[in-house]
């Protein structure tokens, strides 16, 4: 009887079993898979350049909707890329490099175009293998400020930059920098790059995208005293350049000669008493219609101006006077390493943690908006086109 039992039992269980699978198969359809076009380009978009420590042979770049509350997608982007959005906002561009067998083998570097609508990829520029591999910056793959013409921080060691003709997707030369980095556009003809004597080199074109003229300036940054970070916020046409002791001073390199201006102090003396300095990747912000300032601040020593901002200060640039201090503790929000500010009427702050994490706050309050987790890495980049 047990036998019969365990029988008539293993049989219901098989036709149920079988009932079920036919039951799935009958409902069951293949999977299509479709690609979508994005959301129209809005304000409250932002990219984040993820080199993905400590594997730089992958990195990527993620696109978020702050308004939605969602990542829209993401773009290859090979070894250390730098990574533009062109002026009319449809299209990015990364400035990379990838070797045949991952991390080793023959090696290419490329300026790969993205259609910012689907995310598909477009075409692609290939530049001479020296395209400079660091830590993200807004300055190692620049546009002129009409769109036509791309720049390309190359170092070899030996410095230079590409110039690449966007329209015909040809390099028109490239410019020896004699030692000094990085590619900081002043209108439709020239760039600027930063010496490690605390001068600028800038250098103009001509039509045709060759050297015509170099002019050297003044040391503005006292590099053995109070060295100052190369992301550079851009303000009324030209750049403000903050120290690692909290000073600022503008730099505009539009003209014959560059103008600086005078320095300004973001601290009393009593908060630099205490330790307070600016920190991070990428410290600092400009909403240029408001005339509002962002700075990522922290209490650190002389060796921590890469530590993330425990605080967001707000400066009024036509005061120089601070207007608010947002504790980021307060909101339970971890140190941001990076900041950036849409430039719309309705601004948002974003900012990259230690953590990972991208926090979107109100720029006019500090009030926090959300908390997207795990979004890049300590070594990203905010870009809001």
């Amino acid at each position: 009887m047990r036998i019969r039992r365990r029988t008539a039992s293993i049989a219901a269980t098989l036709s149920f079993a079988a009932a079920c699978i036919g039951s799935a198969h009958a409902i069951e359809k293949p999977e299509e898979l479709t690609v979508q076009k994005l959301p129209a380009w809005h304000s409250h978009e932002v990219f984040v350049v993820d080199i993905s420590m400590p594997s730089m042979t992958d990195a990527r770049i993620y696109l978020y909707d702050a308004d939605a509350k969602k990542l829209l997608g993401q773009i290859d982007a090979g070894f250390a890329p730098g990574f533009v959005i062109s002026p009319d906002h449809k299209t990015s561009y990364v400035s990379t490099t990838y070797f045949a067998r991952g991390s080793h083998g023959t090696r290419t570097d490329v300026v790969e175009m993205t259609d910012n609508a689907t995310l598909d990829h477009t075409g692609e520029i290939i530049i001479p293998p020296k395209h400079g591999q660091h830590v993200p910056s807004p300055y190692n793959t620049t546009f002129s400020a009409d769109g036509k013409r791309l720049y390309v921080t190359n170092i070899t060691p030996a410095a230079s930059v590409t110039v690449i003709d966007v329209a015909s997707k040809k390099v028109l030369s490239e410019v020896d920098m004699a030692a000094c980095v990085l590619a900081y556009p002043s209108g439709n003809d020239r760039f600027t790059g930063l010496c490690e004597s605390g001068k600028a080199l800038t250098v103009t074109l001509d039509a045709n995208g060759k050297e015509t003229k170099r002019v050297m300036s003044d040391p503005f940054i006292d590099v053995d005293k109070d060295p100052a970070y190369i992301n550079a916020s851009p303000y009324q046409g030209g750049y403000l350049f903050t120290t690692f002791h909290g000073m600022v001073r503008s730099a505009d390199f539009r003209g014959d000669k560059p103008l600086f201006g005078k320095p300004w102090s973001l601290l009393t003396n009593a908060e630099r008493a205490e330790g307070w300095r600016p920190g991070g990747m990428q410290q600092t912000a400009v909403h240029a219609a408001l005339h509002r300032y962002y700075v990522a601040m922290h209490k650190g020593d002389e060796g921590s101006h890469k530590d993330p901002g425990t605080e967001i200060w707000v400066y009024d640039l036509q005061t120089k006077k601070r207007i608010a201090r947002w504790d980021l503790s307060q909101q339970k929000i971890d140190a941001i390493a990076s900041v950036q500010v849409s430039e719309d009427d309705k601004p948002l702050l974003y900012g990259l943690t230690g953590t990972s994490d991208l926090v979107v706050m109100d720029a006019r309050t500090g009030k926090l908006q959300n908390i997207e987790k795990q979004v890049g890495n300590t070594s990203s980049l905010l870009v809001n086109p």
